[in-house]
């Protein structure tokens, strides 16, 4: 099991065990769950945010299902009959409370990208920030390694990545799953950027001689040094307030050009390549997410039912 998913397994399981880790495997009942269930919703925050307050919905379902997945196993290897967590969700009662309650921000439309790419032209990490545009996650943009990128034919191959684990710890790895190796052609914007970025780092490596660090990277800061996913978001929020633009997370920008691309026709299969999932049903449930001005096009079309439908009376 990679070093990342043991850390946020015992990141959401210790949720759990600082309740009920003194309560006997065969002793554990369905009511024990229900109880640290509640408490967990109603006061269970223990660091960040304010203690005492509730964990919100998706922490706590996270805890849940890792808790569900353990006692499975404890029913596998027969230290259990049953799994006594199996039948325990969150009310729909509170997760609709929690919906009301949280703000949502939403992805950047067409037209709020096109003023953040206004905005960082000129910026040293035009090109790290314009491959998050493309809908490659943070972690994949850190990851990549000149080697990964073809500036001849205008390719780029996705197979390794970059990511930090509790926000400190950076962690190198192969992408999320298989469907995440994948090989993209690289728009026109793009392309030259990168082969800007690239003679840049060149000059870079000249002028700082002996102290420039190595270059393996794509990403790099002056010096040769890969910069890591906390510090590219950082770049984004920066130009973002500079140029008061609305901040939103970097990752969102998958939602932004995987919505773009299913409105302008893309095809569900490709635009599951483009994602790097094994299937277009996860593009569509978590990154395709249209907005008032997407569904335009639907009011237009309705407005045809509605004649047909006068020509019809008038017959």
């Amino acid at each position: 099991m990679e070093s990342t998913t043991v850390y946020n397994y015992r990141v959401t399981l210790e949720r759990v065990r600082g309740r009920l880790g003194s309560i006997r495997l065969q002793e554990l009942t369905e009511q024990h769950v229900e109880e640290w269930m509640r408490w967990a919703l109603q006061g269970g925050r223990v660091r960040g945010g304010m203690a005492g307050t509730g964990l919100g919905v998706t922490s706590v379902d996270m805890s849940l299902a890792r808790l569900k997945e353990a006692l499975n196993r404890a029913v596998t290897r027969r230290l259990l009959t049953v799994n006594v967590a199996s039948e325990v969700h969150i009310p729909l009662k509170a997760r609709k409370a929690e919906r009301k309650a949280k703000r949502v921000v939403p992805p950047w439309t067409a037209a709020e990208v096109g003023d953040f790419v206004a905005a960082m032209k000129g910026d040293r990490l035009n090109a790290p920030l314009l491959l998050s545009l493309m809908g490659l996650r943070p972690a994949e943009v850190c990851g990549l390694r000149w080697s990964d990128i073809d500036l001849d034919a205008a390719t780029l191959s996705i197979a390794n990545t970059r990511t930090l684990m509790g926000n400190r710890i950076v962690v190198e790895k192969d992408t999320k799953s298989l469907a995440g190796e994948r090989m993209l052609p690289l728009p026109v914007l793009v392309h030259e950027a990168l082969k800007t970025f690239r003679a840049m780092q060149a000059k870079e490596r000249l002028a700082a001689g002996e102290g420039y660090e190595g270059g393996m990277y794509a990403l790099v800061e002056e010096l040769g040094a890969p910069l890591n996913v906390r510090q590219l978001r950082e770049r984004a929020y920066k130009i973002m307030d500079a140029n008061g633009l609305r901040r939103v997370r970097l990752y969102d920008a998958r939602a932004s050009c995987l919505t773009y691309l299913a409105n302008n026709g893309v095809a569900d299969h490709l635009l599951a390549v483009w994602a790097g999932h094994a299937n277009v049903r996860t593009t569509k449930k978590w990154y395709v997410k249209p907005d008032v001005v997407d569904l335009l096009p639907a009011a237009e079309a309705w407005g045809g039912l509605a004649r047909g439908s006068v020509t019809d009376r008038d017959r």
